[in-house]
């Protein structure tokens, strides 16, 4: 594409709604780096999010999802997937909102149950009832994501692919953050 990214997309929402898949295919569209808050995380780390849950709580580990999405933002400009909740901390959604722009992939809950049920790598979903535990953060989480900069909606027909180009087509109405070459 002849485009010039001029700043950081943030893309937020629940998990399973596509954001590190949809991510990299954006990424890879517009022809730059992608990034991922939690696998940066994890590097800085050296352990997985379910062991810093486990080990350091849900509080240390969003003090360090802070300091790496700055720091992420400081970077040169790419597409940065984010965990499901770093867009709920004030301080995430200011510094995206100031030096970035954020897009929630915004996916029926039905449609993140299906992505999400038969994967052990989600530590919110570590509890009794996962489907409840689910469409309660799903119902709590919907206002703040609808704080995002853009909406795309992620529906089920869709491919990783119409999904990048949904948000693309979403960006190309602000150049404040893409411009054509």
């Amino acid at each position: 594409m002849a485009v010039k990214l001029k700043k950081t997309v943030a893309l937020v929402g629940m998990m399973g709604a596509g954001k590190t898949a949809v991510g990299t295919a954006l990424a890879r569209k517009l022809g730059v780096p992608f990034r991922d808050s939690d696998a940066e995380i994890e590097t800085a780390a050296n352990r997985t999010i379910a062991e810093i849950f486990a080990r350091d709580g849900e509080a240390f580990f969003r003090q360090k999802e802070a300091q790496v999405i700055s720091r992420l933002l400081d970077d040169r400009p790419s597409i940065l997937s984010t965990g499901g909740g770093a867009f709920l901390q004030d301080v995430n959604r200011e510094n995206i909102h100031a030096r970035g722009l954020s897009v929630w992939l915004d996916a029926p809950l039905s449609l993140l149950w299906q992505r999400v049920k038969h994967r052990d790598t989600r530590p919110l979903l570590k509890t009794a009832d996962p489907y409840g535990t689910l469409a309660d953060l799903y119902e709590s989480r919907g206002p703040v994501y609808a704080l995002a900069d853009v909406t795309v909606r992620s529906r089920p027909a869709f491919s990783v692919d119409d999904t990048a180009m949904a948000v693309i087509d979403a960006l190309t109405a602000r150049p404040d953050v893409l411009e054509s070459k």
